[in-house]
């Protein structure tokens, strides 16, 4: 069990992201902020919101289903670099893109280098 708790932290960090991208409607107001751009925008980022959710989701149930699999199979190791690579990435888009010096921002660069480190602590291990 010991060898697999990286795999659950990698799936309760993958669940807790997707709890936190259901909440965007109430915590981003977006019934009245997405009223304010055309509807291709507006259906283009919920579309893409809940499309994320399925994704972190479906990582996390992985990590619970198949440790194993995960962790010894080619495509098992290459799915943890997607997402080590993932949080790597989302990490420079925040800084890119999210240029703001407030505590909120500095916590969620924190989750996403978390997230890097967890779905690397596998491929260290196998």
């Amino acid at each position: 069990m010991t060898q697999d708790l990286p795999l659950l932290l990698c799936a309760l960090h993958s669940f807790a992201f997707a709890a936190f991208h259901l909440a965007f409607w109430r915590l981003f107001g977006w019934k009245r902020e997405l009223a304010k751009v055309g509807l291709a925008t507006r259906a283009i980022v919920q579309i893409l919101n809940l499309r994320l959710v399925y994704v972190f989701m479906g990582i996390g149930t992985a990590c619970l289903l198949f440790p194993v699999e995960l962790r010894g199979t080619a495509l098992g190791r290459a799915l943890l670099w997607f997402m080590v690579v993932f949080w790597i990435g989302r990490t420079i888009e925040q800084a890119m893109f999210l240029r703001l010096n407030h505590a909120l921002v500095h916590a969620l660069t924190v989750l996403f280098v978390l997230g890097a480190v967890l779905f690397a602590l596998p491929l260290l291990s196998t």
